[in-house]
């Protein structure tokens, strides 16, 4: 029996040990799999030339945006290689526009065609930007084709700027307008016992709506219809003027769709075509055919074409030269505005004051564009960023702020002294405003059988103690605290923009304006893009030449661990992909949800601004 145990013991050894030289043989295989795999693509991967008489293939992939989130660069590497397109993706506006603007004089590309098939959202700034591009490359005679199965809303828009627009003889147009909603879930934390305490200044500050009704208020719906409407109303004189249709054409498709189908039997396709919105209806291998005429067969037999992505292999991209004197610095300041170290993605506090006193001691940096797209977030965390910006323009350095399709609140809050505002006739600015809110889970717990109960010396010694009900002491002391951080906030505006008190009061109060009519009130000095930003920022620092140049900070491993997981959190949404419809629902749910509690500032006050157009 002692024998019989020793052998088993003896063979499961020997299996044990197999098994470990097989796990170890498989993994060491894989590893120089890796190895090789890297080398190949790095090494002896695809020449970037470009056939004679191609095609851009322009294929904007997921949401476009001003700065990408973080991405692993092995996963990167599998998914193009492998051809896998698990991780969202995006894409970069200034990849774009330097696509275009080169391929306008590379006398290999003959046409342009967009592919907005897998595109997600985009703003109406980034849009125009794109189609201003688009419009440099026409003047070069050579065509620029949109052809979709169906366009969305925004797809149409940059569509819009080709000289044809295709739709696939099943597909559709749609045209609805301009809308904002948002989630309200007062009932709902009331049933969950939810305490929630609301500190705010500002009759028209609606981010805490949500907490505090079920319904949007009077004075949020009226500020929002006038945004709309003059948002909307840049869309439809865009689309008015290229597709060479009228705005009463517009109008009646855009609201009254249903009774116009009747004339068409239901056939959306041929309702787009007579209506102007496309040129002619074709079928996929009709396009084909179509495009094959302009730029002749590649030897895969279709159309010849090259990829966006390996054509920005060839292209100079702009604001990368790190090899010049009279540097332009353009720092991007994109998302939410949080305390601390945050990844690309969201605005950190002490990542942007680190990369403000970079520029700041860097003797080739002569001054600062700031690329803002934010609707704010944590005031703390504001006013840390505007310190570091005044110790900027102390340095003598100046300055500008090139606002995106959002800077409003705590983004406006370090955009104020600025020694320019640039912002886009579309960009939604001002909310001037101060707001707390505080969750507190007493009763919640209690409906559970959970009590908190002890001494102390003093009143305040349990804190802000989300288990507890808020002393009225540190309820009052909260709103104190508000009402200074929305005096300071009018202090800012009045004196970086030189503009009365009252009238600041006037224009506070929470209050958002689109870029032309921040611009009659003040609040900004010039439209433009960021091009336009970066060149009066060369004037006011009196350089005839210089070179504009990203300056970006290198991310630690916790920090890249951090951006891969907010990027991993959004996988489910399908970014970057045909997306079913309900994605776009799921999406909107989890960011209203995540509204409620976003922001990590320590004295719980914050200028947001928060909404969704669809």
């Amino acid at each position: 029996m002692k024998d019989l145990i020793k052998s088993i013991f003896t063979i499961l050894q020997y299996a044990g040990k197999t098994i470990t030289v097989f796990r170890n043989i498989v993994f060491n295989t894989i590893f120089i799999g890796v190895i090789i795999l890297f080398c190949l693509v790095f090494f002896t991967g695809e020449k970037n030339e470009v056939s004679p008489n191609s095609a851009l293939l322009l294929s904007i992939t997921g949401d476009i945006v001003e700065e990408k989130q973080i991405i692993d660069p092995i996963s990167e590497l599998f998914n193009e290689t492998l051809g896998f397109s698990r991780l969202p993706e995006e894409t970069l506006l200034q990849d774009i526009l330097d696509a275009i603007y080169a391929a306008a004089d590379d006398e290999a590309i003959s046409a342009i065609v967009l592919d907005l098939s897998k595109m997600g959202t985009g703003s109406l700034n980034q849009i125009r930007d794109i189609g201003s591009a688009l419009e440099y490359f026409k003047m070069s005679g050579k065509p620029v084709v949109a052809a979709e199965d169906y366009y969305t809303q925004n797809k149409y828009f940059l569509a819009c700027y080709a000289d044809k627009i295709f739709l696939n003889p099943i597909g559709i147009v749609d045209l609805h307008g301009l809308g904002a909603y948002r989630l309200y879930f007062h009932d709902a934390l009331e049933k969950l016992k939810v305490n929630y305490h609301v500190f705010r200044v500002g009759s028209y500050k609606s981010a805490l709506e949500p907490i505090t009704r079920n319904s949007m208020s009077t004075q949020a719906k009226e500020q929002n219809d006038n945004l709309l409407q003059a948002l909307w109303q840049e869309v439809e004189n865009e689309i008015v003027t290229r597709r060479k249709i009228s705005g009463a054409t517009l109008e009646e498709y855009t609201n009254s769709v249903a009774s116009l189908l009747k004339q068409f039997d239901g056939d959306t396709a041929q309702l787009a075509l007579q209506t102007g919105l496309v040129d002619d209806l074709k079928s996929r291998e009709q396009l084909r055919a179509f495009l094959i005429g302009i730029s002749g067969y590649s030897t895969a037999g279709d159309f010849r074409h090259v990829g966006f992505k390996n054509y920005l292999k060839t292209v100079s991209r702009s604001y990368t030269d790190t090899s010049q004197n009279n540097v332009i610095g353009v720092i991007v300041a994109q998302g939410n505005i949080l305390t601390g170290v945050q990844p690309p993605g969201s605005i950190g506090s002490e990542t942007m004051v680190k990369l403000l006193r970079q520029a700041r001691n860097d003797s080739r940096v002569k001054a600062v564009v700031l690329r803002l797209n934010s609707g704010g977030g944590s005031v703390f965390a504001s006013e840390i960023i505007r310190q570091e910006l005044l110790e900027l323009k102390a340095s003598g350095k100046p300055y500008v702020v090139s606002m995106a399709a959002v800077a409003a609140s705590g983004g406006y809050w370090i955009s104020a002294d600025a020694d320019q505002i640039w912002a886009h006739p579309t960009t939604v600015t001002g909310s001037i405003g101060i707001f707390g809110a505080i969750p507190t889970f007493e009763k919640s717990l209690a409906h559970m059988g959970i009590y908190n109960d002890g001494t102390a010396t003093a009143e305040l010694a349990s804190g802000l103690d989300l288990t507890q009900p808020l002393s009225p002491e540190i309820k009052q002391s909260i709103q104190i605290g508000i009402e200074h951080g929305y005096e300071t906030f009018l202090s800012i505006v009045s004196s970086g923009r030189g503009l009365d008190r009252i009238d600041v009061e006037r224009l506070a109060q929470g209050r958002v304006f689109d870029g032309r009519t921040a611009m009659k009130l003040g609040l900004i000095d010039k439209l433009g893009n960021l091009e336009d930003a970066i060149k009066a920022s060369a004037s006011l620092a009196g350089l005839q030449t210089y070179t504009a140049e990203y300056i970006r900070s290198s991310l630690s491993f916790p920090e890249r661990l951090l951006g891969r997981f907010k990027l991993e959190a959004t996988t489910f949404l399908g970014r970057g992909q045909q997306r079913h419809p309900l994605a776009d629902k799921a999406e909107f749910f989890t960011d209203s949800l995540a509204g409620l509690f976003l922001f990590n500032d320590p004295k719980a006050m914050y200028a947001h601004y928060m909404i969704h157009f669809r």
